[in-house]
């Protein structure tokens, strides 16, 4: 029976990310900086290898925190009340220079306006709950606001189960659920996808 004096559980909402949201940042991704110390940096190093061992940790929480504070980085989080509960990344292809290090992604075309979705964080609370896919569709939202033409994705195989750890650039399925269409690479396990935006509307 339902009890009218019982408050409804708080709705996600996703906001774009503003300089002053760095707080929600470092709440969500926490002491161990996301995943292994990454602080979302991964794809913003122009390499892996000893540069990437040097840059994760404290020096990438510096990177990033820079970025976010200045207004260079774009990035969508996802609320539940005032806890933040989940992240995207996004932005002009060129601001992630690892992309064009990676041999399925640096041999196809990069069209004008070329926009990047790649990096997805959520809270382990609250994995299984909608939230990629919620933070996915504002991203595509907030990629078109900032004037972009085409998106794409790198996601993992949602036919296979990975840990968490492994799915950060996001299942496949979700990208294919917002009209995402795979482009083809080299032979490669790494999939491409992407979405050209029409009209005024994502």
């Amino acid at each position: 029976m339902h009890n009218g004096n019982v408050a409804a559980a708080p709705r996600l909402r996703c906001v774009e990310l503003t300089p002053d949201r760095w707080p929600a940042v470092e709440e969500l991704f926490g002491p161990r900086g996301a995943c292994a110390g990454c602080w979302c940096m991964w794809w913003r190093v122009e390499r892996g290898g000893a540069l990437w061992e040097k840059t994760r940790g404290a020096p990438a929480k510096r990177q990033l925190k820079k970025l976010v504070t200045s207004g260079a980085a774009h990035g969508v989080l996802a609320f539940v009340g005032d806890r933040p509960v989940g992240w995207c990344a996004f932005g002009p292809r060129e601001d992630f220079p690892r992309v064009a290090t990676v041999r399925a992604y640096k041999q196809t075309d990069t069209p004008h306006g070329l926009w990047s979705i790649n990096c997805f964080y959520i809270d382990k609370h609250h994995r299984g709950r909608g939230v990629a896919r919620a933070l996915l569709a504002a991203a595509v939202s907030a990629c078109k606001r900032h004037g972009a033409r085409v998106i794409e994705g790198y996601p993992v195989d949602s036919t296979v189960k990975f840990g968490a750890v492994f799915a950060w650039t996001g299942p496949h399925n979700i990208f294919e659920e917002r009209g995402f269409r795979q482009v083809p690479t080299p032979p490669t396990s790494k999939k491409l996808v992407r979405l050209r935006l029409r009209g005024p509307r994502a």
